[in-house]
């Protein structure tokens, strides 16, 4: 290579080898574009990505072999919208480029679980906020809690706190199933099965589960009885529990008598009966004020009317649909059930240090029935929404609500409509059927305001 010295660097007729610089210890730069539109030798606008492969990682070389007389840049074109087609009589748009806002989503019946903290219960948080007390549960809001809820059942009972109705469903079936050779019966669209992503076989250290089918979400006692004569001997998990769920996944009740009748086939193969009462509440309530009133007066039902009285063992009792921030109850009717439990909870992280702001909660809403209120409320709300979506044309009820859900059939154009309008709820079974539910804090306003945009 010829000394750079020997000729001026302007001479006119001879051309300067190019010199290759190092990158290696200078600031990293980001010359790829440039290179590619000078390789190409053709005006180019700079963009993210490289048009020629063959330099696409360029910039990742020791060095690399500058030659620039000219560099092109030319803006990348900018597509104009079309123009937003105008209804006939309609106001003229200030701009052919204006965009209707997108209406705010609305979860209104997507869930009871969308709902906000009632007023009880956040009453009750900012009360047990006031001062210090005892950790994990040796405080007197637990001790006052525990004590309603004995009162309320009309029995002594086991009472523990969780935070969560998977941890608590979980935890109580692990306590059923003492061995990890059993099999759990219950509902095939119980939430189980199929909502809790294993955690019961996991818990119950690999209890199966068995899925079995039934009217309206409901178990039939033929049923149980067919299901707990299957396999044969060592060969098949031995059963140990059967789960209920009060009210069902698809918004329907179970009777005291319907109950019975399941727990005393339970009972009769020395099954334990759980109740998955994520809405147990609202299940008592709709009991205690039937749609079709009876002609005689009766005696109002009980919450133990519709558990331990009808053979259930234990409860898992939801706060959380209900209101309550955080906090499920678990209640043992059948105490032996209920041995070494709280190492069950504590080795699964559900003992909250600061528990008595899960049991201010409880205090709050178990007097005075503000539980049962609550619930019946949501349960009002979702019969109104059911009387105004039976009378449009394309909307079948599939059930007939008896508890704080709807499920209705429509078309997917009418889904689509209701989305469109930010109304956002869940397809639950099958294509075309919808889950819309009601809580504590749904409004008329907030059924008026559905029915409008469902028409």
């Amino acid at each position: 290579m010829p000394a750079l010295h020997k000729r001026p660097l302007h001479h006119p007729k001879r051309r300067l080898p190019v010199r290759r610089k190092n990158l290696r210890d200078r600031p990293p730069l980001q010359p790829l574009d440039l290179l590619i539109a000078v390789h190409q030798r053709k005006p180019q606008p700079l963009r993210h990505r490289a048009p020629d492969r063959r330099l696409s990682r360029a910039h990742e070389a020791h060095e690399v072999k500058v030659h620039v007389s000219r560099v092109h840049v030319r803006p990348t074109p900018q597509r104009r919208p079309p123009p937003l087609p105008i209804a006939k009589n309609s106001p003229p748009l200030r701009s052919s480029r204006f965009i209707p806002a997108m209406p705010a989503p609305r979860y209104d019946f997507a869930s009871d679980n969308t709902a906000g903290l009632c007023p009880e219960a956040l009453a009750a948080l900012t009360e047990a906020n006031t001062s210090r007390a005892p950790s994990y549960g040796d405080d007197p809001w637990t001790a006052r809690a525990r004590t309603r809820f004995r009162e309320i059942f009309e029995t002594e009972c086991d009472v523990f706190f969780v935070f969560n109705g998977t941890a608590a469903n979980a935890l109580a079936l692990s306590a059923c199933c003492r061995a990890p050779h059993t099999r759990i019966l219950c509902h095939e669209f119980s939430h189980i099965d199929t909502d809790e992503c294993g955690a019961p076989e996991f818990f119950t250290g690999g209890a199966k589960i068995n899925p079995l089918p039934g009217p309206a979400g409901k178990l039939q006692p033929a049923t149980v009885e067919a299901a707990l004569r299957r396999g044969h001997g060592v060969h098949y998990p031995k059963p140990a529990a059967l789960s209920l769920t009060q009210s069902t996944e698809l918004g329907t009740v179970y009777t005291p008598a319907e109950i019975s009748a399941l727990a005393a086939v339970a009972h009769a193969h020395g099954l334990a009966v759980h109740l998955d009462g994520a809405r147990f509440a609202n299940a008592l309530a709709s009991l205690q004020h039937p749609q079709t009133p009876t002609p005689a007066p009766q005696t109002p039902l009980s919450p133990a009317d519709l558990t331990w009285r009808a053979g259930v063992d234990v409860l898992c009792l939801g706060g959380t649909k209900n209101g309550l921030l955080n906090t499920e109850a678990v209640l043992f009717f059948n105490r032996d059930l209920a041995r070494d439990f709280d190492y069950r909870v504590k080795q699964t992280g559900q003992l909250a240090s600061k528990m008595r702001f899960a049991a201010a909660q409880w205090c709050a809403v178990l007097e005075n029935d503000t539980w049962l209120r609550h619930a019946a409320h949501a349960n009002t709300q979702a019969r109104r929404l059911a009387a105004g979506l039976r009378s449009l044309p394309d909307i079948r009820l599939l059930f007939e609500p008896e508890a704080n859900g709807v499920f209705v059939e429509m078309p997917p154009a009418r889904y689509d409509a209701l989305t469109a309008r930010g109304w956002q709820f869940y397809r639950f079974i099958g294509d075309h059927g919808y889950r819309l539910m009601c809580s504590w804090a749904t409004t008329d306003a907030d059924n008026d305001a559905f029915l409008a945009d469902a028409r």
